[in-house]
């Protein structure tokens, strides 16, 4: 069986395909495909440039794609709007945190549960049994992930104030907190120091295997790549190289030729 497709029988909850991304006259992604089964970490590398966090945000809703398809948990979603596939389960961190850096950790959470509180306005208004128990609901997710993240004794710090690497793991509370089925993390060990980078390792495993969640990544760490990954893609100047597993992408000569073996 060649590594480039996931085990048969294997259900992908992320499927894209001939994904294409023309700006005016570049064409800066040419020819992905991939797929992302429910229960693994996919990760794409590749050189600066490659194209990596364009097919993110192709797949994400930043940008619409110039041609090929995006099909996530059985429905196409290439086009959609980013807020219309959070929606579905599909969110994402990015390469620069994204925080509202002058509210606190708590009220962060409390924010990114939006969508999930159902109490309009007047039921706030006239605190209605109803917005009551959302409420509350909503305080209950944020302690649960306070607790997950370690954060809780950070819980009324503006965000703004907190290290990187603590904003960098409100980043990831606040897309989990949405109970995503996909979450998608653009570099996330950026900015980190060697003990973070291995602590973020294992909550992208722990955040797996505990909420069965997929996790599609990008990232430089070889060494974080290569611990958690399940399988890889390789993309240089906008086109796959190869996708397989860690050892088969370790020892790919054409990935040491065009990554693994720069200096």
């Amino acid at each position: 069986m060649s590594p480039e497709h996931p085990v048969p029988g294997a259900a992908a909850l992320l499927q894209v395909s001939g994904l294409q991304m023309r700006f005016g006259g570049l064409l800066a992604v040419d020819g992905i495909d991939f797929e992302v089964l429910g229960d693994e970490v996919f990760a794409i590398i590749g050189p600066n440039g490659a194209g990596k966090t364009t097919v993110f945000n192709c797949v994400g809703g930043f940008y619409k794609p110039s041609a090929g398809h995006v099909v996530f948990d059985g429905q196409p979603i290439a086009g959609l709007a980013s807020h219309q596939i959070a929606r579905r389960g599909l969110v994402r961190t990015f390469q620069n945190v994204r925080l509202f850096k002058q509210l606190t950790v708590v009220e962060n959470l409390l924010v990114a549960q939006h969508r999930k509180v159902k109490s309009g306005l007047l039921h706030g208004l006239f605190a209605t049994p109803a917005y009551r128990r959302a409420e509350q609901a909503a305080l209950e997710r944020t302690a649960l992930w306070l607790d997950h993240m370690e954060l809780r004794h950070l819980a009324n710090r503006q965000a703004g104030t907190l290290s990187y690497g603590h904003q960098r793991l409100l980043e990831i509370a606040r897309c989990m907190i949405t109970e995503p089925r996909l979450l998608m993390l653009d570099e996330p060990a950026a900015g980190l120091n060697p003990q973070e980078k291995i602590e973020l390792r294992d909550l992208i495993d722990r955040l797996r295997r505990q909420f069965n969640v997929a996790v599609l990544l990008i990232e430089h760490d070889m060494s974080l790549v290569m611990g958690v990954s399940d399988r890889i893609l390789v993309m240089e100047h906008g086109r796959p190289i190869m996708t397989g597993k860690p050892d088969e992408v370790r020892n790919d000569p054409r990935v040491i030729k065009a990554y693994l073996g720069e200096a």
